[in-house]
């Protein structure tokens, strides 16, 4: 108590530091927040196993004064108050008791309080609430666990459920339980015949399962299952369990077909078949193509008619009895019950729609056909009953008269009339349909007289024009807009009007764009004018319908003339290239024209010529003539690429230029011989030689692959050095050299070859190569080095001063050994201790 005292005097100085013991217990608060007014709440873990007392939070609402401290709540002793911290004597079991109501009351103290206060005592309300660790095994519910499958279940549907529980927190991943199927037995006809659902324990068949279920195969399965709690992590506690399985038969099968008469009398419902699922509880539901409520089943499975059948609205109904679970789950697949309908002549001939929509045009000639209606009868087609006869009852506007005419028993309706110009847009016309017995019914036809084009499109006026056009407007710009009206009905195909230049645009500098919703054309700039070249166009326009014209001619009333006037501007020049390719030689004598770099003036306006990034003022060109010359030798080695910019400026107007890019490529030269790369002093061959052992050699050459592609190595034209040494090529650049005898000396042997280059004639290089050659170990490392180096000791030195050392050392020991026997001295009736060799920890 006085070391926290302490502490808590040395935070009210200001001091940051506290004990461990304190620390840990701050930590350890989880939760803490003041919530109405005085009210604390601290979250403390179970099952803490760290040094007691263990502080949990500090009481803000405590003064840093006061007497009478009281805590009330706290039946078995556990908390206490300590320098304003709350701290537990004990560690919390939350499946014990999962929260903590304490009452803190005391009296304020120190000359900052009010009498009241002083008299008065205060309280507030601290809640502990123990937050759960996973300290409980799930246990199975039921020790026993046995369910019963039957035969044609789909698969996913659960027969059975496993239930477990576990005490921990049920809003934790502590008490998250999953399932899994460890085993099944026996293992037939297949391996995998259940699943269970690691969620909610349901059991249900596979795919494997479901196809393969036989009882006479297997009556009984035995399923070894397991239940873990975290959500089946691996640090889970588990718990494991048999669960037996029967299989049973069953009686789920399509009914026999049943055949009914249409419009029988009843009285209603009327059962018709049954059907039964001898399994667990389930619920039966009909599909099929029929009216809503025409079947339905009972609970018991009873299937019922409950209105007449019409067998011509439907001879016969393919019925699916389909059974569920409680849930909506589908058991078992659907079996069928076929209904046949018998027939009875009770229907009249129909059309197949009400209403029909036909176009007849208006130059049609008299018996044009302009649509067939045909009606249909549904009773039975090998009777007099579906014999159908047509007949023109009506037609809306009555006048003119007999324009149209339908056959009595095709039902093609025709033109009457010798033409049909003048009459109305649009007729409506009454047919009816009458079988044998008078049976009838009636449709109506929609005659619509379609537009022909008789009529050619007409410009309001001969000549459009002069218009003035700069020759720099921008491509796109709309020079003007004109019509051609035509007297066809408007939209039409007979009055769209398709517009063309039938002359002065050969060029293609003009473009049409019509306006498809009012027949009006634009004439349209679509390249750049040049007045230079072109300063008028009399462009001549025509305009036709896009259908054939079947009466009247395209005349001049159909044509029209557009003049177009051509301002001049004042143009930049031109340059004819907008990129070049240069190639020179390196090491090319400076001052030659490499390039001559050419442009022109719409204007005729002189040129003045200029360079731009070339950086390095390797490169120069002519003011006025354009020509590009090298300033100083150039090295492909050093950059085999340059580009620059011209600029070709207006000699009257500085504003207007143009600009081309220019590549120079540096060709190749065979100036660079070839040269051995790396470092090869540390690097040995062993001797005798070893298989496959070489030294990779590598080399370089600074020029382009022409010239220095393939890199050759030849050793020098000496018997003794082609005989000791081989050199094999191993790509282009790189090659091996090895030992072309079995055994040579140890020793470092100056081994001669040249590198040539690909080039002709070849450029090359003499080497004279310093190659250590040693004797090696079983690894591979060489032993010894081929000759000393200057001042380092023999083998023969190193291996005597190690016999030298190894001799002291074994004096001494000796020297030691006796000393030790002299101040020890043996026992004559000890004797088997002299047996025991001396034991030295080296």
């Amino acid at each position: 108590m006085i070391k926290c005292k302490h502490h808590l005097e040395k935070e009210q100085m200001g001091d940051s530091e506290a004990t461990p013991m304190l620390l840990a217990g701050l930590l350890l608060s989880t939760l803490l927040h003041h919530c109405s007014g005085a009210n604390v709440k601290i979250g403390v873990p179970e099952n803490y196993d760290g040094i007691f007392p263990w502080y949990l939070a500090k009481l803000h609402n405590l003064p840093s004064n006061y007497t009478d401290l009281v805590l009330t709540g706290d039946d078995e002793g556990i908390f206490g108050v300590d320098a304003q911290f709350l701290y537990a004597i004990k560690p919390l079991d939350r499946e014990k008791q999962p929260s903590y109501s304490l009452q803190v009351s005391f009296k304020p103290s120190g000359v900052i309080q009010n009498i009241r206060s002083l008299t008065h005592r205060q309280s507030f309300t601290v809640e502990v609430c123990v937050i759960d660790k996973n300290d409980n095994v799930p246990t199975f519910i039921e020790e026993s666990m046995r369910g019963s499958v039957q035969l044609g279940l789909l698969k996913g549907i659960p027969f059975m459920q496993v239930e477990a529980h576990d005490r921990d927190d049920r809003n934790t991943a502590h008490a998250e339980l999953r399932f899994s199927l460890m085993e099944q037995t026996p293992r037939i006809p297949s391996s995998q015949m259940f699943f269970i659902d690691s969620t909610t324990g349901e059991v249900s068949l596979t795919e494997e399962g479901a196809s393969t279920l036989d009882p006479e195969m297997c009556g009984r399965y035995k399923l070894s299952v397991m239940v873990k709690d975290m959500a089946g992590r691996t640090n889970a506690f588990f718990t494991t369990g048999i669960v037996t399985v029967e299989v049973t038969g069953n009686t789920w099968a399509s009914p026999d077909p049943v055949r009914l008469q249409e419009n029988l009398p009843g009285p209603y419902p009327i059962p018709i078949s049954q059907v039964k699922w001898s399994g667990s509880q389930a619920q039966y539901s009909l599909d099929g193509e029929f009216p809503e409520m025409l079947f339905t089943i009972s609970r018991e499975g009873v299937i019922y008619l409950n209105a007449p059948l019409d067998r011509e609205t439907q001879d016969q109904f393919h019925i699916s009895i389909v059974v569920e679970r409680p849930d909506g789950r589908q058991i078992a697949k659907p079996v069928e019950l076929r209904v046949m309908v018998g027939d009875a002549n009770d229907n009249r001939p129909t059309f197949p729609q009400a209403q029909y929509h036909t176009v007849v045009k208006e130059l049609a000639a008299r018996g044009t056909e302009i649509l067939t209606v045909q009606a249909a009868d549904n009773d039975d087609p090998k009777t007099d009953n579906v014999r159908i006869f047509y007949r023109l009852v009506g037609q809306i506007p009555e006048s003119p008269r007999a324009l149209f005419r339908v056959d009595r028993d095709s039902g093609v309706i025709s033109v009457q009339a010798d033409s049909m110009e003048g009459t109305a847009p649009q007729y409506t016309l009454t047919i009816t349909a009458e079988d044998a017995k008078g049976l009838n019914s009636s449709c109506t036809v929609v005659v619509t007289v379609q537009d022909e084009n008789n009529n050619p499109p007409v410009f309001s006026q001969h000549e459009y024009g002069p218009f003035h056009v700069p020759e720099d407007a921008l491509v796109g710009t709309t020079v003007t807009a004109v019509l051609a009206r035509d007297g066809d009905v408007r939209a039409g195909d007979s009055w769209q009007v398709d517009y063309r230049l039938e002359s002065g645009n050969e060029d293609e500098v003009f473009t049409l764009v019509t306006d498809r919703q009012t027949n009006e054309v634009s004439l349209v700039l679509s390249k750049v004018l040049d007045f230079e070249r072109e300063s008028e166009y009399i462009l001549v326009l025509s305009a036709q319908n896009q259908v054939p014209l079947l009466r009247g001619r395209y005349g001049p009333l159909s044509t029209a003339t557009v003049s177009i006037y051509v301002d001049d501007v004042n143009e930049g020049p031109v340059l004819s290239q907008s990129h070049y390719e240069v190639t020179v030689r390196e090491g090319e004598e400076p001052g030659r024209v490499i390039a001559t770099i050419r442009g022109y003036d719409p204007d005729s306006h002189p040129i003045r010529y200029s360079l731009q990034g070339d950086t390095k003022k390797y490169f120069s060109i002519g003011k006025y003539s354009g020509e590009l010359k090298t300033v100083q030798a150039l090295d492909r080695e050093e950059n085999s690429t340059y580009t620059m910019e011209v600029i070709a400026v207006d000699g009257r107007n500085s504003s207007l230029s143009a600009s081309t890019l220019v590549t120079v490529h540096i060709l190749d030269v065979n100036d660079n011989s070839p040269v051995l790369v790396g470092d090869y002093s540390w690097k040995y061959l062993c001797t005798p030689q070893w298989e496959d052992q070489a030294l990779v050699l590598a080399s370089r050459d600074s020029d382009g692959p022409q010239h220095g592609g393939r890199l050759n190595f030849s050793l020098r034209s000496d018997a003794t050095v082609r005989r000791n040494w081989k050199l094999t090529p191993i790509n282009d650049t790189h090659t091996n050299l090895s030992l072309n005898i079995p055994y040579l000396p140890p020793e470092v042997y100056m081994v001669p070859f040249t590198i040539s280059d690909s080039s002709s004639p070849p450029r090359s290089t003499f080497i004279n190569l310093p190659v250590t050659v040693c004797p090696c170990n079983i690894r591979g490392n060489c032993k010894i080095a081929a000759k000393p180096l200057q001042g380092m000791p023999t083998i023969q030195s190193a291996v005597g001063i190690l016999l030298g050392t190894f001799t002291v050392i074994g004096i001494i020991l000796i020297v030691i050994f006796v000393r030790l026997s002299y101040q020890n001295p043996k026992e004559p009736s000890k004797t088997s201790q002299e047996r025991v060799p001396l034991k030295i920890s080296i």
